[in-house]
């Protein structure tokens, strides 16, 4: 028997349903938060980029996708929205980043802070130039 916990006779409507509303809660995450940063709990590449923020003081609000009820309709909505597969996929000021390398990238070559700054994750420097 077994048929009562399965779940392999979905609807057909659900998936879309899924993941229209993955998609707007995406979009809802990432313009309700300065900085907002699509993760996974093991993922070495997420664990950089959230050590670098919090390492940076930054205000940021993460979504591990594989501790989420609706991480997988989440992540799939992320790919269609921002073309990118991976995680991280971190949001800045509204406006995508990228993975890692792009946080990497933009951190060494000074971009970072400004961006954060600007989006109003981290508190302007006070007084120092």
């Amino acid at each position: 028997m077994g048929g009562l916990f399965s779940s392999s006779k979905n609807n057909t409507e659900e998936p879309e349903l899924g993941f229209d509303m993955a998609l707007v809660k995406a979009k809802d995450l990432v313009s309700a938060n300065p900085v907002m940063v699509f993760s996974k709990t093991y993922c070495g590449y997420c664990s950089r980029v959230k050590k670098l923020l919090s390492d940076l003081g930054a205000n940021y609000k993460v979504i591990e996708l594989d501790v989420e009820s609706d991480g997988d309709a989440i992540q799939s909505a992320l790919i269609e929205w921002t073309g990118q597969r991976t995680v991280p996929n971190v949001f800045i000021g509204g406006n995508h980043v990228g993975g890692c390398d792009n946080v990497m990238a933009k951190h060494n070559g000074g971009k970072l802070v400004p961006l954060l700054t600007e989006a109003g994750s981290l508190a302007k420097a006070g007084g120092s130039s």
